[in-house]
């Protein structure tokens, strides 16, 4: 057994392999959060970076207040965009995910060398847009599906009720009242215990025929350069409407109960979704609350060289600005307007420069915010702190084999320290160096993790440099593998 010293971390996750189950305080509305609360949220998951974790606070900040301004005013006040500059694995794109899931708001990543000039085989930036409404649609539906999940549910259950137990026939002719009346109440009682029954699971694997929808839509294939998403004309909407000719048949199909009572709640919150609403509210949200965080900016930036694969560069950036700028895109739920689109723009920026943006894309990129290359101490901060930290995420995983993880401060400490030596020895990679050590680290465990039979482990410094230190002195060698 491996006695605990002072110095020694525990990170448990809980019984049998279960994450342990932490009683969280209420997030307050949006709303009603202060710049510095948004910062402290940040915090829970990102190491540093305080700069700009408060440049994107106010930005969020900033929608809030506008919203609340009379409509005249707020039509008129844009969103500062933001520019984050600062090298690879220093928690650029986490930062704006982890604000859009805070807010609640569309978020969509996309990277800028993805993109051509319109002429050139390739993405069209105004896909950008599209995605951003795709994912608005989707979390808007979600929403609605868990108001209507309820009512689904209670009326899946019921036609479930009338499988298992079909509808009495009218009384017979000459039947009396009284008799109609008892018969009506036996079936009653009946179907209330096969009612418990299904509800305790009892009948989950009990089969029945259930008429289920076969939508045979015609085939077809377009060729296109572009995706379907940019073609003006949606093939599928435009056979929705001929759906009475194309199928809806109804076909019979045997299934388990479990998976008809499945079946049926789908069948039934699609039933009680309002599309149009959906449509109309998540069109809204991505105009008004939308995120489109754009990284890698840096590589469409520096001018032409006139020849080569760069041909094409500062047509890109051309292209952006007016997405930028605001203009309307035609996507299939109709124009939107990117005017209060909130743009987050990064790059590590280690060959080109900022200035080397097209002076119209620099100017609609107000806030500059310089990120820091992490050191040795941000490193050992990572590897424990933030909710998500890795070395919880590798005890959990470890524990549901039934092995308990006991990782020492020393250990972390020369975890972080190896990540630090690599990254000056080699490409700097940042925070990502930190999985590739740990992996080397725990290669072994991992693997042996199932026929230990000793399920507590220690693990220390000694541990750490016996596992690493061949490689690490191997600047060959620690190219490669770490």
């Amino acid at each position: 057994m491996t006695s605990k010293t002072d110095k020694e971390i525990v990170f448990s996750p809980g019984g049998n392999g279960a994450p342990p189950v932490e009683e969280e305080p209420l997030l307050p509305a949006l709303d009603d959060m202060t710049p510095r609360e948004i910062v402290v949220e940040l915090d829970k998951y990102i190491v540093g970076q305080n700069a700009a974790k408060r440049a994107v606070a106010v930005a969020l900040r900033n929608r809030v207040r506008r919203q609340k301004l009379p409509p005249e005013i707020a039509e008129d006040v844009l969103p500062k965009n933001i520019l984050m500059i600062g090298p690879t694995g220093v928690g650029k794109t986490e930062i704006a995910r982890r604000l859009a899931r805070l807010a609640g708001c569309p978020f969509v990543k996309v990277e800028a060398s993805k993109y051509t000039e319109v002429g050139y085989v390739g993405r069209d930036v105004e896909s950008m847009v599209r995605d951003l409404v795709e994912t608005s649609i989707d979390m808007v539906r979600e929403e609605k599906l868990d108001e209507v999940a309820d009512r689904a549910e209670q009326a899946a259950e019921e036609r479930i009720m009338d499988l298992l137990l079909p509808p009495s026939p009218p009384p017979a002719a000459g039947t009396t009242e009284t008799e109609a009346a008892a018969q009506r109440e036996q079936t009653q009682r009946t179907r209330e215990k096969l009612r418990a029954q299904l509800r305790e699971g009892k009948l989950d694997q009990r089969m029945v025929d259930l008429e289920v929808r076969e939508r045979s839509m015609p085939s077809f294939e377009i060729i296109s350069n572009q995706g379907v998403e940019d073609m003006d004309v949606n093939m599928k909407d435009m056979f929705s409407n001929l759906s009475g000719l194309f199928g809806q048949q109804k076909k019979k199909r045997k299934m388990s109960v479990a998976d008809a009572f499945e079946y049926l709640i789908q069948e039934e919150e699609n039933k009680l979704l309002d599309m149009d609403q959906v449509t109309r509210v998540a069109v809204e949200r991505a105009e008004q609350m939308g995120i489109i965080f754009i990284d890698e900016i840096d590589k469409v930036a520096g001018r032409e060289s006139g020849h080569g694969p760069d041909v094409s560069r500062e047509g890109v950036q051309r292209d952006i600005l007016p997405i930028i700028e605001g203009t309307t895109v035609n996507t299939r739920y109709g124009m939107i307007r990117t005017d209060h689109i909130l743009f987050i723009a990064a790059g590590a920026f280690h060959v080109s420069k900022p200035s080397d943006l097209i002076p119209e894309l620099q100017g609609r990129l107000p806030i500059r915010v310089e990120l820091q290359s992490l050191k040795e101490e941000d490193f050992i901060r990572i590897l424990t702190e933030p909710k998500n930290a890795l070395i919880k995420q590798y005890v959990a995983l470890l524990e549901t084999e039934g092995v308990k993880l006991n990782i020492t401060e020393d250990a972390v400490a020369a975890i972080a320290r190896f990540a630090t030596s690599v990254n000056e020895s080699t490409e700097n990679i940042g925070a990502r160096r930190l999985h590739t050590i740990l992996e080397k680290v725990l290669d072994e465990l991992s693997f042996e993790a199932p026929d230990l039979k000793k399920k507590n482990v220690k693990v220390d410094a000694a541990y750490v440099t016996k596992q690493l230190a061949d490689i690490v002195k191997n600047q060959d060698l620690s190219r490669y593998i770490l």
